[in-house]
């Protein structure tokens, strides 16, 4: 343990002396720059590939759909001129793009790149994992399933400005939809240049957004700078976004305390060190994390028992209270609190009872019966985890839970980087594995539908036909049916919870510590973590008091 602090320490000291020697690039604050610690790597700048969160928020940055959210989560435009007008019983959308929307270099955006990029998205040959999101897109899944080709995906260029869309259904948050990254146009010409490489590094991109990305060293840093071609690039006060990947949160507070960035995680160690400051600030994200327990590689986790006493065998109230510290909620749902309103404006997650929560008589009496079922006394499965400092701790924490109030069962830790845990993870290549998932847009489904069979994020070849009926039919006849859509969907999650095939643990917080010179930064619970088109930094602002500076 000693040996591991040395080197923390070591770590830090060169990455504060590396700032301070090196203020005219990543660390500097001259002109307009916002300086972000992230805790990984993006994987890919390719809209139609995006799976992970900081490949999706960097891409908010870096890309503009037809529609954008605000600070309100709320639909704003973007490349389009208007919102959708609806026909067809509103299966039919045709939209009206705006003129001067242009590419990183040059090249207009048109209603042609948004067809090239959706097409991509669905195309059997791209992979994308995220094509079920475009379910609701006319013979989308049909086109996914090679059933159909792709040039009979509901989307057709009508002009070089004017877009015409087919759904499957209607659909009440279809703007919402339209406002993620896996309905971004890309520039076809560019696109094609480079095939399967592109996005793969800055240059193998072009990019409509109000910033592009400049520099990509991976596992180091990411930089973007404003994008002039941008339409509303007037609006757009930062000359630069700097990020700094940063697994150790430690480090990246004394990054912060040095000057040397404006935003960072921080450890819930030093949470209490801050306390009373006005850069400490929490938020609570609709993430939801859980523990996905395959039961291909495992077949014990097809014993739903077993399943159910690891998910009621962890303290999550103390497992947020003494590892994380940061604002995180214990959860024993799958939908994350913040993510929609039922049709009487309650937070949907709360009006689901959920079997799981920390009981360790349950616990045992769940493992006991699943020792009977199975025939065998003892039980061992390996997690996958980040290969983070406060990953291995969370880790640790759940092992000692499971092991504790299971008795025969034992739980091996297995660290790795992100990318290579989520790679395992979709191919279905791993036992257990500590994951979360964060909605992209504000209806329960946005988690639900993950879970149901064939899903590209169900990798715990769980299947139960009830559910995925009733999912079903919330995409479809309930659609409009709010209150009977509802009722549906709470007997999913509810099936959900009392099948267990995961086992939720936490709904994310973060603690920052926030320069408050950074005026305008906006987080979001759907979509994507941030909005930085808005932000600039206040130098008028006392980084040390956050008062205004006193003149001299």
């Amino acid at each position: 343990m000693k040996y591991y602090k040395y080197i923390a320490i070591l770590l830090t000291i060169t990455l504060v002396l590396s700032a301070c020697s090196n203020k005219k690039s990543l660390y500097s604050d001259e002109g307009q720059v916002f300086r972000k610690v992230i805790t990984q790597d993006m994987t890919t700048l390719d809209t139609a590939l995006i799976t992970d969160a900081v490949s999706g928020d960097i891409a908010g940055q870096a890309f503009e759909g037809l529609y954008s959210i605000d600070k309100d989560d709320k639909v704003v435009l973007g490349v389009a001129k208007d919102m959708p007008k609806k026909s067809n019983g509103g299966k039919t959308l045709t939209v009206d793009l705006r003129k001067d929307a242009k590419w990183s270099n040059g090249d207009p955006v048109t209603a042609e790149d948004f067809v090239f990029a959706w097409r991509k998205v669905v195309d059997p040959k791209t992979a994308s994992e995220f094509a079920y999101i475009m379910s609701d897109i006319k013979n989308a899944d049909l086109v996914n399933t090679g059933k159909k080709p792709v040039n009979q995906l509901g989307i057709k260029a009508l002009n070089k400005y004017k877009l015409q869309i087919d759904l499957e259904r209607p659909v009440p948050y279809i703007n919402e939809l339209l406002a993620l990254n896996t309905f971004d146009p890309q520039d076809a010409k560019v696109a094609k240049k480079y095939g399967e490489r592109y996005g793969t590094n800055a240059d193998r991109a072009v990019y409509n957004g109000p910033f592009k990305v400049a520099n990509w060293q991976v596992e180091d840093k990411i930089q973007l700078v404003k994008n002039n071609q941008y339409w509303d690039k007037k609006n757009v006060k930062l000359d630069k976004v700097n990020y700094k990947v940063l697994k150790d949160n430690q480090a990246g507070a004394s990054l912060y305390d040095t000057g040397s960035v404006d935003d960072t995680i921080i450890t819930s160690e030093q949470v209490d060190k801050y306390k009373g400051n006005k850069e400490l600030n929490y938020r609570l994200t609709a993430a939801t994390f859980f523990i996905k327990m395959n039961e291909k590689t495992v077949p014990e986790f097809k014993n739903k028992h077993l399943r159910l006493a690891i998910a009621q065998a962890i303290n999550k109230k103390g497992y947020v209270k003494s590892v994380l510290n940061d604002g995180s909620l214990a959860s024993n749902n799958f939908t994350g609190v913040g993510t929609s309103k039922t049709p009487e404006g309650k937070d949907f997650a709360s009006t689901v009872k959920s079997p799981l929560v920390y009981n360790p008589k349950e616990a045992k009496e769940n493992w006991e019966l699943a020792q009977k079922e199975l025939g065998k006394k003892e039980v061992t499965f390996t997690m996958n985890t980040q290969d983070t400092p406060i990953s291995k701790v969370a880790a640790e924490y759940i092992k000692s839970q499971i092991e504790t109030n299971l008795p025969g069962v034992t739980l091996k830790i297995k660290q790795m980087p992100f990318k290579q845990k989520t790679t395992l993870e979709l191919a279905g290549d791993f036992e257990a594995s500590y994951s979360g998932w964060s909605p992209d847009y504000p209806d329960p489904t946005a988690f639900l539908e993950t879970m149901t069979k064939d899903n590209a994020q169900n990798n715990t070849d769980w299947d139960n036909k009830e559910y995925n009926e009733i999912i079903k039919e919330t995409n479809g006849s309930l659609l409009r049916e709010p209150e009977k859509r509802n009722e549906a969907l709470k007997q999913a999650e509810s099936i959900l919870l009392h099948d267990a095939p995961v086992a939720p643990v936490y709904q994310k917080g973060e603690a920052h510590l926030t320069n408050p010179q950074v005026k305008g930064l906006q987080y979001h619970k759907v979509g994507p973590d941030t909005t930085l088109k808005h932000v600039y930094i206040d130098k008028s602002i006392d980084r040390e008091t956050g008062e205004k500076k006193k003149d001299k």
